[in-house]
């Protein structure tokens, strides 16, 4: 619809319609928010639960417009039949770009429940987007470095606690658990600092959706196994709101949980935990295999 006028005037006006939405979002959110906060009857809770993840799906609905308007982006989509909005899934990706979580957002927005970021305990300060996230349960991670937690052991296993903590809130209700496996974006730097083995991907770090399933395995239905790809190199952020994104591939794949890994401990078992490992590489060689296949379809950047 906008596609005619120069990108600057489309990025400000996505940013403009992104922070709109945002605001008028976030009002009604928090009111809920307060309310739940302050009648903790179980009807209650399950109807502010409902207006919450209604709120947040209109939020997406209305970046969607936004998109669609500045964005004349070509859709390359497979594996999305099969979904249930009623279950409950386990949601993995590599991960290239910020732009990443709005592709999510708009391929599964009303396929599934909205999902659920691990996002680090910093980005809890970012104004006001961070505490529509404290509001809609987004669980945050404090990470501890290797010589952190040698000087205190006591921290050792904190994320784990968070993330059982967080995941029991889920036990009555369908959800999107989302996880990064690389925990971190994809560039040249990152790649060659962690000699990663793999070609288009970072290591995986299997500990975060290892403890997913170690909280609430029985109530997944699957995972879903998401791969994304631009063709024409990994994007900024300014260049989807400027409608500078040209093409989009994203292939789905449900996977079953595999019975041996449910009713397991990650951070105890080391037969397990060696296991679980070596299944996450397998999954991972896999997508880079993938990731190959489609450059080489697509084609070199432009």
């Amino acid at each position: 619809m906008l596609h005619f006028l120069p990108a600057p005037l489309r990025g400000l006006i996505g940013a403009s319609l992104l922070a709109l939405n945002t605001l008028v979002c976030c009002v009604p959110l928090f009111i809920v928010t307060f309310f739940k906060v302050c009648l903790p009857f179980a009807a209650a809770q399950r109807l502010c639960t409902w207006l919450m993840n209604f709120i947040h799906e209109a939020w997406i609905s209305c970046n969607k417009v936004w998109m669609n308007m500045v964005c004349k982006t070509r859709w390359h989509v497979d594996g999305l039949q099969g979904l249930d909005y009623q279950h409950s899934y386990l949601v993995t990706s590599n991960h290239q770009s910020w732009v990443d979580i709005l592709v999510l957002q708009y391929l599964l927005n009303r396929r599934i429940r909205p999902l659920k970021f691990f996002l680090k305990q910093e980005l809890i300060w970012v104004p006001v987007i961070g505490l529509c996230w404290w509001a809609l349960g987004f669980p945050f991670m404090k990470r501890y470095s290797k010589a952190y937690l040698a000087k205190h052991p006591e921290k050792k296993g904190e994320d784990l606690k968070t993330t059982r903590k967080t995941c029991a809130k889920f036990r009555n209700t369908s959800v999107g658990i989302f996880n990064f496996l690389e925990g971190t974006r994809l560039n040249p730097a990152k790649h060659a600092q962690q000699q990663s083995p793999f070609k288009h991907l970072l290591k995986p770090k299997a500990g975060g959706i290892a403890f997913v399933l170690d909280a609430m395995g029985e109530q997944l239905h699957s995972i879903v196994n998401v791969t994304i790809h631009y063709p024409q190199g990994h994007p900024g952020f300014w260049s989807l709101l400027s409608g500078e994104v040209e093409d989009v591939v994203v292939n789905f794949q449900e996977l079953p949980i595999p019975a041996e890994f449910l009713g397991k401990n990650y951070d105890q078992d080391e037969t397990y935990r060696l296991q679980f490992q070596q299944w996450v590489n397998q999954l991972w060689e896999a997508k880079d295999a993938e990731l190959a296949s489609l450059h080489q379809h697509y084609g070199p950047r432009s």
